[in-house]
């Protein structure tokens, strides 16, 4: 019999969660027992910046391991990257979680990560390359189409292999993911579409010669917890899930969150980020997430 698949369920800010609200928040989850805290990248925003809010919350906990979710890649220097990765995993072993995405969510963000044009693509794939050897090698030398270093090292790997999850849900997104990453992180998907990416990834991955764990498939669900789902979110969900009823993407209840996470499970899932939507404070918020999903964890 296989090892049992371990489901875990982290968390998100709300959108526009800035430093002064967040500061304590890392403490707070970790109090409340749970498993991880995600940080999007959202620069036209209040939010914080989610390399800086890691720093920040593995700095004030002990267990709980943050993750980013997504941030991206495509526009940074992977050298920087593997330094900023291996500081945290370093200096919070175990902890650390990072996904990384094509382009921004928001399209107005993406001149803030410059790549050749129409070269995006190609760019995130010899990032990610260069990224693995840099966090697996002692000292790398590297000479591709965007990047060329010489020599270089970032310093003692971290005691655990630190793994590089992929976000997005593009059939190219999910052969990348299959061939270069350690995992997925998906959004905006109901379970049969989830289901049908966990696939796709686990066959590209089986043409690379490569295998992705069982356990290292996971979403993002956003919870609205007064069944109001905002304008903006329900335009992204139909941009992301043309055609999918609302409430397959968005949780509009405790109950349904629960019922879309079983389903979620079953399509072979296990890792989960709540994100909760709307005014309501954490307090309530985690109140309801143990009650109700924690227990599915195992």
């Amino acid at each position: 019999m296989g090892e049992e698949v371990k489901i875990r369920l982290g968390v998100a800010p709300a959108p526009g969660t800035g430093p002064a609200r967040f500061a304590e928040l890392a403490g707070t989850l970790e109090e409340a027992g749970v498993d991880s805290l995600w940080l999007s990248e959202l620069v036209y925003a209040p939010d914080v910046d989610p390399m800086i809010g890691m720093a920040h919350a593995l700095a004030r906990t002990s267990r709980l391991k943050v993750g980013t979710g997504v941030a991206i890649l495509p526009g940074r220097h992977p050298v920087l990257v593997a330094k900023q990765l291996v500081t945290l995993a370093g200096l919070a072993p175990k902890r650390v979680l990072p996904v990384f995405g094509l382009r921004p969510a928001r399209a107005a963000e993406g001149a803030l990560f410059p790549v050749p044009r129409g070269r995006r693509a190609a760019v995130f794939d010899e990032s990610l390359t260069l990224l693995r050897l840099l966090l697996d090698g002692d000292e790398v030398d590297f000479h591709g189409e965007f990047f060329q270093v010489e020599g270089a090292t970032v310093g003692p790997r971290p005691p655990k292999r630190l793994d590089v999850w992929l976000g997005g849900a593009a059939p190219a997104a999910l052969r990348r993911a299959g061939r270069l990453s350690d995992g997925w992180l998906g959004s905006f998907l109901p379970p049969d579409q989830a289901r049908a990416a966990r696939i796709a990834i686990q066959q590209a991955a089986d043409e690379a010669d490569r295998e992705i764990e069982a356990d290292h498939f996971g979403l993002s669900l956003a919870v609205a917890f007064d069944g109001d789902v905002p304008d903006e979110l329900r335009e992204m969900t139909a941009r992301r899930s043309p055609g999918v009823p609302v409430t397959d993407v968005v949780a509009t209840s405790w109950a349904e969150a629960r019922r879309l996470l079983e389903q979620h499970i079953d399509a072979g899932l296990s890792k989960f980020v709540l994100r909760p939507v709307g005014t309501g404070g954490y307090a309530e918020f985690l109140d309801g997430f143990r009650r109700e999903l924690m227990p599915l964890q195992n």
